[in-house]
């Protein structure tokens, strides 16, 4: 009876029964209103004809689709997978389903990542915003309409909406501070796009770090970058190319400095002998490089539950307050900023 491999629906029992979709629906609930004869029947063909339910045309029935979106800058660094991680593990514990989309980085493909999202009918969405993200329009009609929204790791409109973070200020102040130890005294710092709440932090760690150890700020010593590899090789070479060149870099994430440690290496320089180097959020690849990174690990998997628990509290209690959690992060030192000795 089962057509071909097309998903069979309630209106195929339906008609092969001669009733109504609603009829089907209720006996397949065991609904008191409908006969024990007519549901024997019902669930006999549901499961002749290898019938599931659809949870997208079960969720519009019930106006609760109990579809979560997730909208991430990308869908190939490790760091985002274990967040969509973290927040699937909590979804599922609740009964819900998540719907990913990525931006690619774009303020255009996030516009109609969320458009898209909600022709969909999910309930709310968690986002991560792109690069290029700078206004906030596109928000404002889930806010208006008490739609459930967290944002982690790049995060905006903090007074209005909860969020996810780690602790930035103090992981860049740590990394500044281990240089210092290490014997390091020209520390460069190549930051992301100024409007980024990442880069602000970072930069703001960077100072203090190197008040804290009596280092002098050189404004050369701070580049800048658009988060790809080939921009950060360009600011890498840029530090490189200086009267003094910096005897130790940082980057605001590993992509970044895995394109430094590249444009360090073409230039015939040894990783931590000529220029010690850290990375930021300790991608997998950290540890398969040589020398091996040393970097700032996120608790990325905890970063999705804690977003995903925000959005159920939103659910739950749609008056409560926007909260703000904020994580620690842990330096993992490894060969590439500790002088041989």
């Amino acid at each position: 009876m089962q057509k071909g491999k097309r998903h069979v629906s309630l209106k195929d029992l339906a008609q092969e029964l001669g009733v109504s979709i609603s009829t089907v629906s209720r006996a397949l609930n065991n609904h008191p209103d409908i006969s024990p004869e007519i549901t024997q029947k019902v669930k006999k063909l549901a499961a002749e004809m290898n019938y599931t339910p659809n949870p997208l045309a079960m969720g519009l029935l019930k106006q609760a689709t109990r579809m979560i979106g997730v909208v991430v800058p990308d869908l190939v660094t490790h760091f985002y997978s274990s967040i969509i991680s973290g927040i699937e593990a909590v979804a599922e514990e609740k009964g819900y389903y998540i719907l990913i989309a990525s931006s690619n980085e774009s303020l255009q493909k996030e516009i109609k990542a969320v458009e898209n999202l909600l022709k969909t009918r999910v309930e709310g969405l968690i986002i991560c915003l792109s690069q290029e993200t700078q206004t906030f329009e596109h928000f404002d009609r889930l806010i208006q309409n008490n739609i459930p929204l967290v944002f982690f790791d790049r995060v905006c409109r903090t007074n209005e909406v909860s969020s996810v973070v780690v602790d930035n200020v103090k992981a860049a102040q740590k990394i500044t501070e281990h240089f210092y130890k290490s014997g390091f005294r020209r520390i460069a710092y190549i930051a992301g796009p100024e409007h980024l709440n990442i880069s602000k932090e970072r930069t703001s760690g960077y100072l203090a770090g190197l008040k804290k150890c009596g280092l002098e700020f050189h404004l050369e010593l701070l580049e800048k970058c658009n988060l790809s590899a080939k921009d950060a090789m360009k600011a890498t070479a840029r530090l490189l190319d200086l009267p003094e060149r910096p005897d130790a870099i940082f980057g605001i994430n590993d992509t970044v400095a895995f394109a430094a440690m590249k444009e360090i290496k073409r230039r015939g320089l040894y990783i931590p002998e000529d220029v010690a180097l850290v990375g930021f959020t300790d991608d997998f690849h950290s540890t398969v490089v040589d020398p091996a990174l040393t970097s700032i690990t996120h608790p990325t998997f905890e970063i999705g539950q804690e977003a995903a628990r925000l959005f159920f509290r939103s659910i739950e209690d749609p008056e409560a307050k926007p909260e703000q959690i904020v994580l620690n992060t842990k330096l993992v030192i490894r060969n590439s900023s500790v002088k041989r000795s």
